[in-house]
C-alpha cells in the first residue's frame, strides 16, 4: 500500500503538510507512539501516528524527525486534537529530512487509521503469499521437494508476521520457524488438537497456553483423514496425521485468510506424502527380514538381509549392529478399524527421541505391520568389545516405560475412550539366530501390558523373567476367587476396625519376613507387630512363616 492511497481515502482525516514528491513510499505496518526516541521499536516501512506529547519545544522536533527518518520509516502522521495546528518546526524538520507529514484530524481517531492500514497491508501480503504458495505448490507437486516444510513456514513469517509449527501426532516437531516451542507445549497442542479430531469439533482448533493462543490445522494427505478416499473413520488417520500450529487466534479470521492456511496446510501434506513414500524401502526391508524369521529361514538367510538393512538404516556404521524387536499394537473398541497400519505410523513416529526436532530422524525407523500388529526392527550401534569379549554390548538399548512417557498424553487423548496402544520390546541380540527369540520376547511383553489397565501401556523384557509374565494370564474368575479367599477377612476386618492389616501384611512380606524392619517401617513396637500378623494368621487359617504361605499372600496383593 502506497502513502498516497491513505491520502485519498477521506475517512481518514489525513491533510498533506511536505512531501509531495515522497507519496509513493510503500507502508508496511502502523505505530503509534509520544516517546521522544521510539527507534527501537521502528523497522522500517512504518507510518507512525504521533499526539506530539513528546515535544516540550521548538528544539525537540529536529531529533524526532532524524530518529524516524533514520529508522526508514514511511510517513509521520501527527494529531491536531492536542495543539491544533502542526507545529511550524515539525513541519520545517520534516521537509528537511525528505519525511512525509500529515495532519490528522481532531474528529479522527488513530485506531481508525491503525485498522484501516492493518487492514490493507495484511490483504495484501496475503495475497503475495497465496502467490508464493501457489508456485511452490507447483513447483513441488512437478518435481522435487523444494526444501521442506521450513520454506513454508518461513514465509508465513517473513510475509504475514506469523510463528508456526508442524507437530506430529506425539507432540515431536517436524519444522518451525523461528525458536522452537517447548515439549511440554507441543505435548499439549498435539493432545488438544487429537481431543478436538476425536469429538468432532471443526477447525482451525484453538487453545491457549501460558497466556499465548494457538490455532490448530489438521494436515492430512491423499487418501488420510475426513473426506480422503482411503479413510472411511477419523480413527484411521487421527494418529498418523501432522498438525500446523499457528501462534495466532484463527476465531476472527476472514474466509480469505483461512483458505491461505489451509492452502499452507496442503502444501505440507505434499512434503508429508514424499516422505511416506520414501519410507517403502524400509518398510520392505523390515517385512522381508520379518517374513523370513516368521517362516523359519535358516539364519544364513536372515542374516543377509540383516546385512542389506544395516547401512540403510544406520549408515557409516563400520560394524554390525545389535537389534532389538519393538512390537505395537492399536485396538478399537469394535474392531472394525484396522489397526496394523495405525499401529505402523504411530511406532515408526515413537521410535524417534521426542527432543529431535525435523523429520529425519525418523528415516532411520523401519516397522513392518502383520494384520493389527506393527514390529520394528531397531538397530543398536555396538559399543567396543572389553578385552577378552567377543563383542561389545548394545549402545542406547530401548526401554519400554520410556518410550511412551513423553508421548503418553497425546496419544491418550487420540485414543479417547474407544481405543488402546499396547508395546513390548525385547532384549537386544547380536546375532541373526536370536531374532526369532527376540520377536517372541516382544510379543509376549506385549501381551502383558495389554493385560494392564490404561488406555496406554508398555512393557520390557525384563518383565517376562518374573511372575509378572504369570500374573496376567490368569483368568478373571480365577484371580476374584484366590484373592477373596485370602484378602476378604482381612479387608472386613479392616473396616470394623481399623486395624491396618493389609498395611501391615504388605510392608511384612516388602521386608522378607523381618520383624525388626517392618516394625521400624511401619513406626510400630515388634509386639504390635506381632500380634497383627498373628491378627492375619488367625483370620486366614494361614501361617506367614511358612513360603507356600508367603508366596500366596504376595500374589492375591499383585492381583488383586
Amino acid at each position: 500500500m502506497r502513502l498516497r492511497a491513505l491520502l485519498e481515502t477521506e475517512a481518514l482525516g489525513l491533510r498533506l503538510l511536505g512531501g509531495e514528491d515522497e507519496l509513493d513510499r510503500t507502508v508496511r505496518g502502523v505505530m503509534t507512539t509520544d516517546l521522544r526516541d521510539p527507534s527501537r521499536y521502528l523497522t522500517g516501512g512504518e507510518l507512525v501516528l504521533t499526539g506530539l506529547a513528546w515535544r516540550r519545544n521548538s528544539a525537540d522536533s529536529e531529533p524526532f524527525v532524524r530518529i524516524l527518518a533514520s529508522a526508514g520509516v514511511a510517513g509521520l502522521a501527527a494529531g491536531e486534537a492536542e495543539l491544533g495546528d502542526i507545529p511550524d518546526d515539525l513541519v520545517s524538520a520534516c521537509r528537511r529530512n525528505r519525511l512525509p507529514l500529515f495532519a490528522v484530524n481532531e474528529d479522527v481517531a488513530f485506531a481508525t487509521i491503525t485498522e484501516y492500514v492493518v487492514r490493507q497491508v495484511s490483504g495484501e501480503r496475503a495475497g503475495d503469499l497465496a502467490a508464493v504458495v501457489d508456485r511452490h505448490r507447483r513447483l513441488m507437486t512437478s518435481g522435487p521437494a523444494g526444501g521442506g516444510p521450513d520454506v513454508v513456514l518461513d514465509l508465513l513469517t517473513t510475509d504475514l508476521d506469523l510463528r508456526a509449527w508442524v507437530l506430529s501426532p506425539t507432540g515431536r516437531q517436524i519444522a518451525g520457524a523461528g525458536e522452537p516451542l517447548a515439549p511440554g507445549v507441543c505435548a499439549t497442542l498435539a493432545g488438544e488438537h487429537l481431543a478436538a479430531v476425536r469429538t468432532g469439533r471443526r477447525g482451525p482448533h484453538r487453545i491457549s497456553i501460558q497466556g499465548i493462543t494457538y490455532s490448530l490445522f489438521p494436515i492430512r494427505g491423499a487418501g488420510r483423514g475426513p473426506g480422503g478416499p482411503g479413510a472411511r473413520d477419523v480413527r484411521e488417520s487421527v494418529l498418523s496425521d501432522w498438525l500446523l500450529a499457528v501462534e495466532a487466534d484463527a476465531g476472527d479470521w476472514p474466509a480469505e485468510r483461512l483458505d491461505l492456511l489451509q492452502g499452507v496446510t496442503q502444501l505440507i501434506a505434499v512434503e508429508r506424502d514424499r516422505r511416506d513414500a520414501a519410507r517403502t524401502v524400509r518398510r520392505r526391508l523390515a517385512q522381508e527380514v520379518l517374513e523370513l524369521v516368521q517362516t523359519g529361514a535358516p539364519p544364513a538367510e536372515i542374516a543377509a538381509r540383516l546385512r542389506v538393512a544395516a547401512p540403510v538404516l544406520l549408515p557409516g556404521l563400520g560394524t554390525a549392529p545389535h537389534w532389538q524387536v519393538v512390537v505395537a499394537r492399536v485396538d478399537w473398541e469394535g474392531g472394525d478399524i484396522p489397526g496394523g497400519p495405525v499401529a505402523q505410523s504411530l511406532l515408526e513416529e515413537i521410535l524417534v527421541d521426542p527432543s529431535v526436532s525435523g523429520p529425519e530422524p525418523s528415516d532411520r525407523i523401519a516397522v513392518a505391520h502383520a494384520g493389527d500388529e506393527a514390529i520394528a526392527l531397531v538397530p543398536l550401534p555396538a559399543l567396543p568389545a572389553e578385552p577378552g569379549e567377543e563383542k561389545g554390548g548394545p549402545d542406547s538399548a530401548l526401554h519400554a516405560d520410556e518410550l511412551l512417557s513423553a508421548v503418553r498424553e497425546p496419544l491418550q487423548a487420540g485414543l479417547a475412550d474407544d481405543g488402546r496402544l499396547t508395546l513390548g520390546v525385547s532384549a537386544a541380540v547380536h546375532s541373526a539366530e536370536g531374532l526369532r527369540g527376540a520377536l517372541e520376547e516382544a510379543r509376549h511383553a506385549r501381551r502383558v501390558a495389554a493385560a494392564r489397565p490404561g488406555r496406554v501401556c508398555a512393557a520390557g523384557h525384563h518383565e517376562l523373567a518374573s511372575h509378572v509374565l504369570l500374573l496376567p494370564f490368569v483368568p478373571d474368575d480365577v484371580r476374584r476367587a484366590f484373592t477373596a479367599r485370602l484378602l476378604d477377612p482381612l479387608r472386613d476386618y479392616d473396616r470394623r476396625h481399623r486395624a491396618e492389616l493389609i498395611p501391615t501384611l504388605e510392608a511384612f512380606l516388602d521386608c522378607d519376613g523381618s520383624w525388626t524392619r517392618c516394625a521400624t517401617r511401619l513406626h510400630l513396637h515388634v509386639n504390635t507387630l506381632r500380634y497383627r500378623v498373628g491378627r492375619i494368621e488367625q483370620l486366614t487359617s494361614r501361617d506367614l512363616s511358612r513360603l507356600e504361605d508367603k508366596l500366596d499372600f504376595f500374589l492375591a496383593l499383585r492381583m488383586s
